[in-house]
């Protein structure tokens, strides 16, 4: 059998690339922010955008499992800047909403993220951003496609 070694794939580069862009946003959120992990703050970000969001439907939006977001939001309740309340009328769920001290991380995660963004693409033309964009939804979509 002549399998590639994993390090030679293109599924081992993505994978590099999404940690090594994680390990950088995360250091300088930590420099800046200190309190808070990109998926804390991806969880704010997310409710900020879409509050009526349930803790499933978070964990699927930052492909963590339902038992991570709730320790990332037992965290975050904690710290003050998210608030939990049972739901009137459906007492399994809770309402999540962001304090003001949330906000306040919003507001700094903003700039933070923007110039994230812009330094892991620097010297990327657009038109290779778009050509991968179409090339990884093709690879997502074979994979979602596949019965195994």
């Amino acid at each position: 059998m002549n399998v590639a070694i994993p390090s030679n794939t293109i599924f081992y580069i993505i994978e590099q690339t999404i940690k090594e862009y994680r390990k950088f946003s995360q250091k300088n959120i930590s420099e800046e922010i200190g309190t808070i992990t990109i998926d804390q703050g991806l969880i704010l970000l997310f409710l900020n955008n879409r509050p009526e969001l349930t803790q499933k439907e978070i964990a699927g939006l930052i492909f963590r499992e339902n038992a991570s977001v709730t320790r990332m939001i037992d965290s975050l309740v904690k710290k003050k800047f998210l608030k939990r309340s049972v739901n009137k009328n459906d007492r399994r769920r809770h309402i999540l909403e962001i304090t003001p001290e949330g906000e306040g991380i919003l507001a700094s995660l903003s700039s933070i993220i923007m110039s994230n963004r812009k330094k892991a693409i620097e010297g990327v033309t657009q038109k290779e951003l778009n050509q991968l964009t179409i090339t990884l939804h093709k690879i997502i979509s074979n994979c979602k496609s596949t019965d195994l």
